[in-house]
């Protein structure tokens, strides 16, 4: 096992079964690393590649459940809260590269993995049934159940899909369905076996068992592990890090938030910031053209809505950031400065007179960014397809970034997007897996990185940024570009998070250039980024052109299927 690549283990919470799919599918095809994937599903009737349909025995939207058929073995089966879901994306050592003899000794070896989990948390007399893969309560007794389901694809020496281990989901969905097409067998949790644990309890004993399976100590493969359990409100509303946070200022829900992702009171909003983060001001003339253009042509820019420190050296040179679909974010994240009062209509002449400041300002490259609009049935996604529409129509030769909200996951405002063909398709994952839901409470990072999955997969150049100084790791930054790196991604961005507002979360502590710096070879040398842009100021659009300098990566487009 000494040349397997490093494994990471990532909880990401309750995610869509389609946008869990693209992340898997952008990770099967990377090499660089193995992955474990925990999470919950909504409520999902999945279906293998032969199964059948007439298994399902309800309307689906009659109980609040979806169906996708989906690339792996077996028949229908059901995900849902309170059901472990597990995702090993491994390199799978075998003589056939996925062959059956391949294919059987892996599903074994999952088997064996859930077996020792449930023992360890004191389920007894768990096993195998033969001629049933899965795990099953007293499979030599008159009564068998089944527990744990397992579906996979091994193909050229990698996995995808893997289990279901019932933890303490709603039963009655199972009678919704022929469970793996077996019409004469039960199905049990470990709640109905009166084993009362926790998720979190689960995830922990299993992740355990993952490493001894699959990173023994002998091995010295690197694992790098992303789990965090959250407490709940009530326990940490009180505790010392949300206490402290909350008389410097910063709001009660945030403070709470930050306690339970383990963050920390941090800086006092008055501490000075250290030299390598003082902007230089330059009021040059190039800065004026700019800013008369844009008050002319009655534009907002993300470099004075978000207080951008870079707005002199960007301007002046010429650049910047527009700001589309108004100026008001019916998102509240954590770190941003954007007006979330309620939002006005969008205005339909907005993309023709973005379109006349770039050309009025020969742009050669143009980064069109806008405010999250949950509000909208498309999220907004019209605006830039229309954006980009217009500007292509006045300026053809100009190349064009797009830095997009996540539109809520749905397929079809993103596609619109997608099939503008923006040069760049820029989506923020803005921080680490453990500090997601303090810092940006109504995204997620499975979300995004499914979004810029789905979009490597149609063939755009991909891009994504960090912020640093909310609390984080090294390591976990570490992590967090590796995952970048295996859904696709092109460029990454990352600066130091710079506060508001007494408001706003805490700066936990100041990175310095030198750690930037090693970001960057990390990310470029190590993982293998196309182009990392790494330095305390540096923020998404910072050296946009420079960057986006990547024609030789952009594949055929391919249909986008999430």
């Amino acid at each position: 096992m000494t040349d397997l690549p490093p494994l990471r283990i990532r909880w990401l919470g309750t995610v869509d079964y389609r946008e869990a799919h693209a992340i898997q599918r952008a990770l099967f095809e990377c090499r660089t690393s193995d992955w474990l994937l925990l999470l919950e599903h909504p409520h999902v009737f999945t279906l293998g590649a032969r199964g059948d349909r007439a298994h399902i025995l309800v309307d689906p939207a009659e109980v609040g459940a979806d169906v996708v058929t989906v690339d792996r073995g077996g028949d229908v089966t059901y995900h849902g809260p309170g059901q472990l879901v597990g995702y090993p994306i491994l390199t799978v050592p075998g003589k056939r590269g996925g062959g059956m003899a391949d294919t059987v000794a892996y599903v074994r070896g999952l088997e064996q993995l859930l077996i020792d989990t449930l023992a360890d948390l004191g389920l007894d007399d768990v096993g195998r049934l033969a001629d049933y893969p899965g795990v099953w309560v007293e499979p030599g007794g008159t009564n068998p159940r089944k527990i744990a389901a397992i579906g996979v694809r091994l193909s050229r020496g990698r996995s995808m899909h893997g289990f279901a281990l019932n933890v303490a989901p709603d039963m009655r969905y199972f009678s919704h369905i022929v469970p793996c097409g077996i019409n004469d067998k039960a199905v049990t949790s470990l709640a109905a076996e009166g084993i009362e644990v926790t998720m979190a309890e689960v995830t922990r004993v299993l992740i355990a068992r993952a490493r001894a399976r699959w990173a023994p100590p002998e091995s010295n493969r690197l694992v790098d592990e992303a789990f965090v359990v959250t407490g709940a409100a009530g326990d940490v509303a009180t505790s010392s890090v949300a206490l402290e946070v909350r008389e410097r200022g910063t709001s009660a829900a945030r403070a709470v938030r930050l306690a339970q992702a383990g963050g920390e009171p941090g800086l006092a909003i008055e501490e000075r910031k250290p030299a390598w983060l003082r902007a230089q001001l330059q009021t040059t003339r190039s800065f004026a053209v700019v800013r008369r253009a844009i008050s002319r042509h009655r534009l907002v820019t993300v470099c004075e809505e978000a207080g951008c420190p870079n707005i002199f050296e960007c301007w002046a040179d010429g650049t910047a950031t527009f700001m589309i679909n108004g100026d008001r974010c019916t998102r509240a994240c954590g770190f941003c400065l954007v007006d979330t009062r309620r939002p006005l209509p969008v205005d339909e002449h907005e993309p023709q007179r973005v379109a006349a400041a770039v050309e009025e300002l020969g742009l050669d490259f143009a980064v069109i960014t806008a405010v999250a609009r949950d509000d909208l049935p498309d999220g907004g996604a019209n605006g830039f397809a229309s954006t980009v529409a217009a500007i292509r129509a006045r300026t053809p030769a100009v190349k064009i970034e797009v830095l997009i909200p996540d539109c809520k996951g749905d397929p079809g405002a993103l596609e619109t997007i997608f099939a503008a063909r923006p040069d760049v398709l820029n989506h923020n994952i803005e921080t680490v897996a453990r500090l997601q839901r303090a810092v940006r409470p109504n995204a997620g990072y499975a979300r995004s990185l499914a979004v810029l999955a789905c979009a490597h997969r149609a063939g755009l150049v991909t891009k994504s940024g960090l912020i640093v100084g909310l609390g984080e790791t090294f390591d976990e930054v570490v992590g967090a570009l590796a995952d970048l790196k295996g859904v696709g991604t092109d460029i990454v961005t990352i600066g130091q998070y710079l506060r508001p507002t007494v408001r706003h979360l805490p700066v936990a502590r100041w990175w310095t250039p030198e750690e930037f710096e090693e970001l960057r070879r990390i990310g470029e040398e190590e993982l293998g980024i196309g182009h990392v842009e790494a330095s305390p100021l540096t923020r998404s659009s910072y050296h946009a052109k420079r960057a986006a300098d990547l024609d030789s990566r952009r594949v055929e487009h391919q249909t986008v299927d999430i």
